[in-house]
């Protein structure tokens, strides 16, 4: 007879079986955890790793490795530095998502996570996300190489510690700054091909950067509201949203000028020169009808668009490559 979990009032019990009934024990921490079956408990273990986030931090890998080798790596490769970049980076989201169980209770968006849901309790979350980023990194390092496993677990150790457990709750900077684990993804790429890091991977770095504010502020404009109640400074919690619109304008012209230098730097073609020009103008102008309507509505709309932005710019990074061995 499997184990199962009753729900009292603030306390979790576990049920166990015996011969002549069941015997009830506390659960571990405390920890309110719901009855849930095997392939509930994995999908709330991988909820933990955040796989949506995941996409975004992946995207931009393969492209920065096949610009690295100027054509297509092994697959072998690819695949090891997917693999390792996926255990470093849900490592990081499970971790996240222990620190940030009490945040993510408040917000309407967020209560039904794991472990606001009660789905998983937070010393398991904690033990997972550890877990996961020390086998990405053995994986990387014995798969890939040094630099890459290092580069991984340093996002890792950004994301946590200086991001999520000191500026989130303290600055309406933090995803400026935080932005930068979001950023090494294309290092990590990069350096799976030449083992160094190079300008071109710099620069590539320096474009998700930039990216991270305009596409996070806007998102935070839509729950501007929860955040606050939440009491987390985001930018327009604490600035408002026309500060907010403007900074995100500034940024799109930042993000633009990265864009145009990668092209220079990074000796591309004209495949990925098209892209960068048109997804930018776009960019630029969602931002500035923002700054002169800075409504829920343009917010998310900028929002949802700056995430095809970021998949369209570094596919457009590889296909310029791919095309530039066949001429």
């Amino acid at each position: 007879m499997a184990r199962r979990m009753l729900i009292t009032q603030g306390t979790a019990l576990e049920v166990k079986p015996m011969s002549d009934g069941v015997a009830i024990e506390a659960a571990p921490d405390g920890q309110v955890v719901a009855p849930a079956s095997r392939r509930e408990k994995f999908a709330s273990y991988v909820a933990l790793t955040k796989p949506r986030i995941i996409e975004l931090l992946l995207i931009t890998t393969v492209p920065a490795m096949i610009v690295a080798e100027r054509g297509l790596p092994s697959p072998w490769l690819m695949l090891a530095t997917l693999i390792g970049g996926t255990l470093a980076a849900g490592g990081a989201n499970a971790i996240n998502c222990y620190i940030d169980r009490d945040i993510d209770g408040v917000m309407h968006r967020t209560r039904n996570r794991p472990l606001p849901a009660h789905k998983v309790a937070p010393s398991a979350a904690l033990a997972f996300g550890a877990t996961l980023g020390a086998i990405g990194f053995l994986f990387l390092w014995a798969t890939v190489n040094l630099a890459s496993a290092v580069l991984a677990t340093s996002a890792l150790l950004f994301y946590v510690f200086v991001y999520t457990l000191v500026l989130k709750r303290s600055t309406p900077q933090n995803i400026v700054i935080g932005g930068a684990a979001g950023a090494v993804p294309a290092l990590v790429g990069w350096t799976a091909v030449t083992g160094t890091v190079d300008w071109p991977a710099l620069i590539m770095f320096g474009i998700v950067f930039y990216w991270t504010p305009p596409h996070f502020w806007a998102l935070a404009m839509r729950y501007e509201r929860e955040y606050a109640r939440a009491q987390v400074p985001m930018m327009p919690v604490v600035y408002g949203r026309d500060e907010t619109a403007k900074h995100i304008v500034l940024y799109s012209f930042l993000l633009l000028a990265m864009c145009l230098a990668l092209f220079s730097v990074g000796r591309m073609g004209l495949v990925y020169l098209a892209a960068a020009v048109v997804l930018n103008v776009v960019f630029v102008a969602g931002a500035v009808r923002l700054w002169r309507d800075p409504t829920t509505r343009r917010a998310w709309g900028l929002f949802k668009y700056s995430i095809y932005y970021l998949a369209i710019l570094f596919v457009a990074m590889a296909v310029d490559q791919l095309v530039y061995i066949q001429l």
